[in-house]
C-alpha cells in the first residue's frame, strides 16, 4: 500500500513541477514582452545582472550560446541601454560586458514587485524546515538541469 501512495505522490509532484515550470516560462515570456525583450533575452539579462562585469566568452560558456549568438544578445541589450560594452586596453578584441543595473531595474522591477510580495506571503505559510526542504530541492534540481544543459551543449 505504501508503494502505491508513494508512486501517486511522485506522479502528483511531477505534474505540479511541470505546471510550475510552464507557468514560470509563460510568466517570464509575458514580462519580457511587456518590457520589450524576447523571452530568452530577458532570461539572459537575468543571468548577466548579478555580475559586476562578465566577458562575452563567459556568457557563452554559462549559456551554451555560440559567440555569434552572444554578440547578437549583447547588441540587443546594449541598444536598450541594459548593458554596456567595454574593451580591455591589452586586447581590444576582448569584450567586457557591464550590466546597467539601474536601467534594468527601472525596466523590470515594476513587473516583479507584486510577484515578490505574493511569493514572500506564500513562503510565510511554510515552516522553516519546509522552506529548507524546498530550497534544497530547487538547488539540487537546478544542478541537474545545469548538468543536462552542459551535456546537451557538448553534443
Amino acid at each position: 500500500m505504501r508503494e502505491i501512495n508513494m508512486s501517486d505522490l511522485l506522479l502528483r509532484f511531477q505534474a505540479a513541477s511541470r505546471k510550475y515550470s510552464d507557468a514560470s516560462a509563460f510568466m517570464h515570456a509575458a514580462i519580457a514582452q511587456k518590457a520589450g525583450l524576447s523571452g530568452t533575452d530577458h532570461k539572459y539579462l537575468g543571468l548577466i545582472l548579478p555580475y559586476e562585469s562578465i566577458t562575452a566568452g563567459e556568457i557563452s560558456k554559462l549559456t551554451g550560446l555560440s559567440t555569434g549568438a552572444v554578440t547578437g544578445l549583447i547588441d540587443r541589450l546594449e541598444k536598450m541601454k541594459l548593458v554596456e560594452r567595454h574593451f580591455t586596453k591589452e586586447d581590444r578584441r576582448k569584450v567586457i560586458i557591464v550590466p546597467n543595473v539601474e536601467n534594468s531595474m527601472k525596466l523590470l522591477k515594476p513587473f516583479f514587485d507584486e510577484l515578490q510580495q505574493k511569493t514572500m506571503a506564500l513562503l510565510a505559510t511554510f515552516s522553516e524546515e519546509q522552506i529548507k526542504t524546498i530550497e534544497s530541492y530547487f538547488i539540487k534540481a537546478a544542478a541537474i538541469m545545469e548538468e543536462t544543459k552542459d551535456n546537451l551543449n557538448k553534443k
